[in-house]
């Protein structure tokens, strides 16, 4: 898989318009975040370490900030949020459903901590 941009142009507009919502919310938590590679999943990568990859399943956009510990830090928050689903390492949902704000940006302001903790 290539960049974010080229892995955008190849999904449904609703796919897109989701996917393109949370890599938004990103940036403007970190605006240095450089498009890359995370775990072969094109990613946003900040201090050479993947930060966050949100891709599209077959059921579900799944939102990969690799990190147990930064899935953790929000999945209360998502446990009654329709058609969100919360694993080890994984938050899926669905674009009709997305995400909240506040939800990704404390999900991301935790992977940060970590990166720049480490």
């Amino acid at each position: 898989m290539g960049t974010i941009d080229d892995y955008l142009t190849g999904l449904a507009p609703a796919d897109r318009a989701a996917i393109d919502r949370v890599y938004a919310i990103a940036r403007e938590e970190e605006p240095d975040a450089e498009q890359g590679t995370g775990y072969g999943m094109p990613a946003l990568v900040h201090g050479g370490r993947p930060l966050l990859s949100v891709m599209r399943a077959k059921k579900h956009i799944g939102v990969y900030p690799f990190s147990p510990d930064a899935v953790a830090a929000v999945a209360a928050v998502l446990a009654d949020h329709p058609g969100a689903s919360v694993d080890k390492g994984t938050i899926r949902f669905q674009p009709e459903h997305p995400i909240p704000e506040q939800t990704l940006r404390a999900l991301v302001r935790a992977r940060l901590a970590q990166i720049d903790g480490a």
